[in-house]
Protein backbone atom coordinates (compact mmCIF):
# COMPACT_ATOMS: atom_id res chain seq x y z
CA UNK A 1 0.00 0.00 0.00
CA UNK A 2 1.55 3.49 -0.86
CA UNK A 3 1.90 6.16 1.89
CA UNK A 4 0.00 9.08 1.68
CA UNK A 5 2.45 12.12 2.06
CA UNK A 6 2.46 13.99 5.66
CA UNK A 7 2.11 17.17 3.87
CA UNK A 8 -1.38 15.97 1.66
CA UNK A 9 -2.23 14.71 5.28
CA UNK A 10 -1.98 18.72 6.56
CA UNK A 11 -3.43 20.03 3.42
CA UNK A 12 -6.62 17.57 4.02
CA UNK A 13 -6.82 18.52 7.18
CA UNK A 14 -6.68 22.25 6.62
CA UNK A 15 -9.36 22.15 3.87
CA UNK A 16 -11.83 20.40 6.18
CA UNK A 17 -10.89 22.71 9.04
CA UNK A 18 -11.63 25.47 6.75
CA UNK A 19 -15.31 23.60 5.52
CA UNK A 20 -16.17 23.45 9.42
CA UNK A 21 -15.91 27.06 10.34
CA UNK A 22 -17.36 28.04 7.26
CA UNK A 23 -20.36 30.04 8.70
CA UNK A 24 -23.89 27.98 8.14
CA UNK A 25 -26.08 30.06 5.19
CA UNK A 26 -28.87 32.08 5.96
CA UNK A 27 -32.61 31.40 5.20
CA UNK A 28 -33.29 35.43 5.44
CA UNK A 29 -31.53 38.79 6.72
CA UNK A 30 -33.64 41.85 7.99
CA UNK A 31 -33.47 44.51 10.45
CA UNK A 32 -34.43 44.82 13.90
CA UNK A 33 -37.09 47.04 15.08
CA UNK A 34 -39.06 47.73 18.21
CA UNK A 35 -43.31 48.65 18.53
CA UNK A 36 -42.36 52.42 19.54
CA UNK A 37 -45.19 54.98 21.03
CA UNK A 38 -45.33 58.13 20.35
CA UNK A 39 -46.61 60.06 23.13
CA UNK A 40 -48.60 63.05 22.55
CA UNK A 41 -50.23 65.96 24.64
CA UNK A 42 -53.97 65.25 26.09
CA UNK A 43 -54.29 68.72 27.27
CA UNK A 44 -53.50 72.30 26.92
CA UNK A 45 -51.66 74.37 28.41
CA UNK A 46 -48.15 75.55 30.07
CA UNK A 47 -45.64 72.21 30.47
CA UNK A 48 -44.81 72.71 34.48
CA UNK A 49 -42.87 69.76 34.47
CA UNK A 50 -41.34 66.97 32.02
CA UNK A 51 -39.32 64.91 33.93
CA UNK A 52 -38.03 63.19 30.75
CA UNK A 53 -34.45 61.88 29.28
CA UNK A 54 -33.67 60.01 26.80
CA UNK A 55 -32.12 56.81 27.53
CA UNK A 56 -34.54 56.87 30.53
CA UNK A 57 -36.02 53.39 31.28
CA UNK A 58 -39.81 54.48 32.43
CA UNK A 59 -42.72 52.37 33.52
CA UNK A 60 -46.49 52.23 32.64
CA UNK A 61 -48.23 55.18 33.80
CA UNK A 62 -45.45 56.50 35.57
CA UNK A 63 -45.50 60.72 36.16
CA UNK A 64 -43.19 62.01 34.08
CA UNK A 65 -44.05 65.75 34.12
CA UNK A 66 -47.25 68.23 34.35
CA UNK A 67 -49.59 70.54 32.42
CA UNK A 68 -50.62 73.48 34.07
CA UNK A 69 -54.35 72.70 35.39
CA UNK A 70 -55.53 75.48 37.90
CA UNK A 71 -58.46 76.61 35.86
CA UNK A 72 -59.66 72.91 35.43
CA UNK A 73 -59.37 72.39 39.24
CA UNK A 74 -61.21 76.15 39.91
CA UNK A 75 -63.80 74.98 37.13
CA UNK A 76 -64.29 71.94 39.49
CA UNK A 77 -64.75 73.63 42.45
CA UNK A 78 -67.24 75.43 41.51
CA UNK A 79 -69.21 72.91 40.25
CA UNK A 80 -69.08 71.14 43.41
CA UNK A 81 -70.63 74.28 44.93
CA UNK A 82 -73.46 74.58 42.51
CA UNK A 83 -73.99 70.41 43.36
CA UNK A 84 -74.21 71.38 47.01
CA UNK A 85 -76.58 74.23 46.21
CA UNK A 86 -79.06 72.33 44.55
CA UNK A 87 -79.27 69.37 46.82
CA UNK A 88 -79.98 72.32 49.95
CA UNK A 89 -82.92 72.76 47.32
CA UNK A 90 -84.26 69.14 47.43
CA UNK A 91 -87.60 69.57 49.33
CA UNK A 92 -87.91 67.16 52.57
CA UNK A 93 -91.44 65.33 51.22
CA UNK A 94 -92.02 63.89 54.56
CA UNK A 95 -92.00 66.65 56.12
CA UNK A 96 -93.88 69.10 54.11
CA UNK A 97 -96.86 66.71 53.71
CA UNK A 98 -96.88 65.66 57.41
CA UNK A 99 -98.99 68.53 58.16
CA UNK A 100 -102.00 67.66 55.45
CA UNK A 101 -101.71 64.16 56.80
CA UNK A 102 -102.29 65.02 60.18
CA UNK A 103 -105.22 66.92 59.13
CA UNK A 104 -106.23 64.15 57.52
CA UNK A 105 -105.85 62.26 60.30
CA UNK A 106 -107.43 64.10 62.39
CA UNK A 107 -110.76 64.76 60.02
CA UNK A 108 -110.92 60.67 59.94
CA UNK A 109 -111.36 60.71 63.93
CA UNK A 110 -113.78 63.02 63.64
CA UNK A 111 -115.86 61.22 61.60
CA UNK A 112 -115.85 57.93 63.30
CA UNK A 113 -116.92 60.12 65.61
CA UNK A 114 -119.84 61.43 63.96
CA UNK A 115 -120.44 58.00 62.73
CA UNK A 116 -121.56 56.81 66.14
CA UNK A 117 -123.43 59.95 66.65
CA UNK A 118 -125.24 58.98 63.54
CA UNK A 119 -126.18 55.82 64.39
CA UNK A 120 -127.73 56.74 68.06
CA UNK A 121 -129.59 59.56 66.24
CA UNK A 122 -127.49 62.54 67.88
CA UNK A 123 -126.34 63.80 64.80
CA UNK A 124 -127.58 64.91 61.13
CA UNK A 125 -126.64 62.97 57.96
CA UNK A 126 -124.95 66.46 57.06
CA UNK A 127 -122.51 67.03 59.35
CA UNK A 128 -121.41 63.36 58.03
CA UNK A 129 -121.73 63.96 54.62
CA UNK A 130 -119.89 67.68 55.23
CA UNK A 131 -116.89 65.51 57.20
CA UNK A 132 -116.69 63.10 54.32
CA UNK A 133 -116.31 65.79 52.26
CA UNK A 134 -113.52 67.62 53.61
CA UNK A 135 -111.42 64.08 54.00
CA UNK A 136 -111.80 64.10 49.99
CA UNK A 137 -110.69 67.56 49.63
CA UNK A 138 -107.73 67.11 51.62
CA UNK A 139 -106.46 63.84 50.11
CA UNK A 140 -106.87 65.48 46.51
CA UNK A 141 -105.00 68.46 48.15
CA UNK A 142 -102.10 65.40 49.42
CA UNK A 143 -101.43 63.98 46.55
CA UNK A 144 -101.17 67.16 44.23
CA UNK A 145 -98.56 68.17 46.60
CA UNK A 146 -97.27 64.87 46.46
CA UNK A 147 -96.82 64.95 42.82
CA UNK A 148 -95.73 68.71 42.57
CA UNK A 149 -92.58 67.29 45.37
CA UNK A 150 -91.76 64.20 43.53
CA UNK A 151 -91.40 66.60 40.49
CA UNK A 152 -89.54 69.14 42.05
CA UNK A 153 -87.54 65.99 43.70
CA UNK A 154 -86.69 64.57 40.10
CA UNK A 155 -86.03 68.04 38.58
CA UNK A 156 -83.59 68.72 41.31
CA UNK A 157 -81.84 65.03 40.82
CA UNK A 158 -81.62 65.22 37.26
CA UNK A 159 -79.95 68.65 37.68
CA UNK A 160 -77.59 67.39 40.20
CA UNK A 161 -76.56 64.28 38.06
CA UNK A 162 -75.78 66.45 35.31
CA UNK A 163 -73.64 68.57 37.17
CA UNK A 164 -71.80 65.37 38.66
CA UNK A 165 -71.32 64.19 35.27
CA UNK A 166 -69.60 67.86 34.44
CA UNK A 167 -67.57 67.06 37.56
CA UNK A 168 -66.52 63.72 36.18
CA UNK A 169 -65.32 64.97 32.79
CA UNK A 170 -63.32 67.47 34.74
CA UNK A 171 -61.70 64.87 36.92
CA UNK A 172 -61.03 63.09 33.46
CA UNK A 173 -59.20 66.45 31.53
CA UNK A 174 -57.16 67.06 35.22
CA UNK A 175 -56.16 63.01 34.82
CA UNK A 176 -54.87 64.31 31.12
CA UNK A 177 -52.42 67.32 32.57
CA UNK A 178 -50.48 64.13 33.83
CA UNK A 179 -47.89 63.11 31.30
CA UNK A 180 -47.03 59.65 31.35
CA UNK A 181 -45.83 57.00 29.38
CA UNK A 182 -48.80 54.03 28.64
CA UNK A 183 -46.38 51.42 28.41
CA UNK A 184 -42.64 50.12 29.79
CA UNK A 185 -40.06 51.22 27.88
CA UNK A 186 -36.87 53.07 27.35
CA UNK A 187 -37.36 57.08 26.11
CA UNK A 188 -36.07 56.78 22.45
CA UNK A 189 -36.54 60.72 21.54
CA UNK A 190 -38.01 63.71 23.62
CA UNK A 191 -39.83 66.74 22.02
CA UNK A 192 -40.96 69.08 24.39
CA UNK A 193 -39.66 71.42 27.19
CA UNK A 194 -40.92 71.91 30.77
CA UNK A 195 -42.37 76.13 30.25
CA UNK A 196 -43.04 75.23 26.75
CA UNK A 197 -46.90 75.69 25.83
CA UNK A 198 -48.83 72.48 24.57
CA UNK A 199 -51.75 71.97 22.26
CA UNK A 200 -53.65 68.57 22.49
CA UNK A 201 -51.97 66.13 20.28
CA UNK A 202 -48.48 68.07 20.18
CA UNK A 203 -45.81 65.02 20.42
CA UNK A 204 -43.82 65.28 23.88
CA UNK A 205 -41.71 61.79 23.35
CA UNK A 206 -41.17 58.65 21.76
CA UNK A 207 -40.86 55.03 23.88
CA UNK A 208 -39.99 51.79 22.75
CA UNK A 209 -40.16 48.62 24.83
CA UNK A 210 -36.54 47.00 23.75
CA UNK A 211 -36.73 43.97 25.74
CA UNK A 212 -38.85 42.35 23.65
CA UNK A 213 -37.69 43.81 19.54
CA UNK A 214 -38.39 41.79 16.62
CA UNK A 215 -36.70 41.20 13.13
CA UNK A 216 -38.51 41.67 10.12
CA UNK A 217 -37.73 40.04 7.58
CA UNK A 218 -38.55 38.78 4.23
CA UNK A 219 -39.65 35.31 2.68
CA UNK A 220 -40.26 33.74 -0.74
CA UNK A 221 -43.48 32.30 -1.15
CA UNK A 222 -41.30 29.05 -1.34
CA UNK A 223 -40.04 29.38 2.03
CA UNK A 224 -43.46 30.68 3.16
CA UNK A 225 -44.80 27.23 2.92
CA UNK A 226 -42.52 25.67 5.59
CA UNK A 227 -43.65 28.45 7.65
CA UNK A 228 -45.76 28.94 10.53
CA UNK A 229 -46.71 31.22 13.53
CA UNK A 230 -45.19 30.23 17.06
CA UNK A 231 -42.43 28.43 14.95
CA UNK A 232 -38.79 28.31 16.91
CA UNK A 233 -36.15 29.59 15.08
CA UNK A 234 -32.23 30.52 15.24
CA UNK A 235 -31.36 34.43 15.19
CA UNK A 236 -28.17 36.08 14.88
CA UNK A 237 -27.83 39.90 15.77
CA UNK A 238 -24.46 41.08 13.12
CA UNK A 239 -22.24 43.53 14.88
CA UNK A 240 -19.95 43.62 11.94
CA UNK A 241 -17.06 41.70 11.17
CA UNK A 242 -17.42 38.27 12.20
CA UNK A 243 -18.96 39.31 15.22
CA UNK A 244 -22.62 37.58 16.20
CA UNK A 245 -25.00 36.56 18.72
CA UNK A 246 -27.09 33.68 18.39
CA UNK A 247 -30.72 34.55 20.06
CA UNK A 248 -33.97 32.05 20.14
CA UNK A 249 -36.52 33.63 17.94
CA UNK A 250 -40.61 33.00 17.70
CA UNK A 251 -42.19 33.59 14.44
CA UNK A 252 -44.74 36.41 15.59
CA UNK A 253 -46.34 37.59 12.68
CA UNK A 254 -46.26 36.64 8.94
CA UNK A 255 -48.22 39.39 6.62
CA UNK A 256 -51.03 37.84 3.88
CA UNK A 257 -49.94 39.99 1.84
CA UNK A 258 -46.90 39.84 -0.95
CA UNK A 259 -44.86 43.23 -1.60
CA UNK A 260 -42.05 44.05 -3.78
CA UNK A 261 -38.73 43.10 -2.59
CA UNK A 262 -37.05 45.35 -0.76
CA UNK A 263 -33.53 46.92 -2.09
CA UNK A 264 -31.48 46.16 1.29
CA UNK A 265 -33.16 43.00 1.56
CA UNK A 266 -31.40 39.53 0.54
CA UNK A 267 -33.26 36.12 0.33
CA UNK A 268 -31.77 32.56 0.88
CA UNK A 269 -32.23 31.98 -3.00
CA UNK A 270 -32.12 34.52 -5.88
CA UNK A 271 -34.29 38.14 -5.47
CA UNK A 272 -37.75 37.69 -6.43
CA UNK A 273 -40.17 40.10 -7.33
CA UNK A 274 -42.61 39.57 -4.19
CA UNK A 275 -41.83 38.41 -1.07
CA UNK A 276 -43.91 38.48 2.42
CA UNK A 277 -42.80 39.97 5.47
CA UNK A 278 -42.47 38.53 9.01
CA UNK A 279 -41.73 39.46 12.39
CA UNK A 280 -39.77 37.31 14.62
CA UNK A 281 -39.58 37.84 18.33
CA UNK A 282 -36.93 38.28 20.11
CA UNK A 283 -35.89 38.55 23.56
CA UNK A 284 -33.26 41.62 23.75
CA UNK A 285 -30.54 40.97 26.32
CA UNK A 286 -29.24 44.64 25.97
CA UNK A 287 -27.34 44.21 23.29
CA UNK A 288 -29.29 44.25 20.18
CA UNK A 289 -30.19 47.72 18.89
CA UNK A 290 -33.11 49.06 16.76
CA UNK A 291 -31.88 49.29 13.30
CA UNK A 292 -29.10 46.68 13.64
CA UNK A 293 -28.91 43.54 10.78
CA UNK A 294 -30.11 40.50 11.60
CA UNK A 295 -29.92 37.07 10.01
CA UNK A 296 -32.31 33.98 10.75
CA UNK A 297 -31.67 30.26 9.87
CA UNK A 298 -35.21 28.16 10.12
CA UNK A 299 -33.55 25.14 10.38
CA UNK A 300 -33.06 24.42 14.08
Amino acid sequence: MKAIPVNALLCLALCLGACGNRPQPFDATGTFEAVEVTVSSEAAGRILSFDVVEGRQVTAHECLGAIDSVQLYLSKLQLMQHVSSVRSNRPDVHTQIAALGEQIARQQAERTRVQRLVDAGAATRKQLDDILAAIAVLERQLDAQQSGLRNSVSSLDAQSSALEIQIAQVDDRLKKCVIASPVDGTVLARYAEAGELSVVGKPLFKVADLKHLFLRAYLTSGQLADMRLGQEVRVFADFGGDRRREYRGVVAWISDKSEFTPKNVQTRTDRENLVYAVKIAVENDGYIKIGMYGEAIFRL
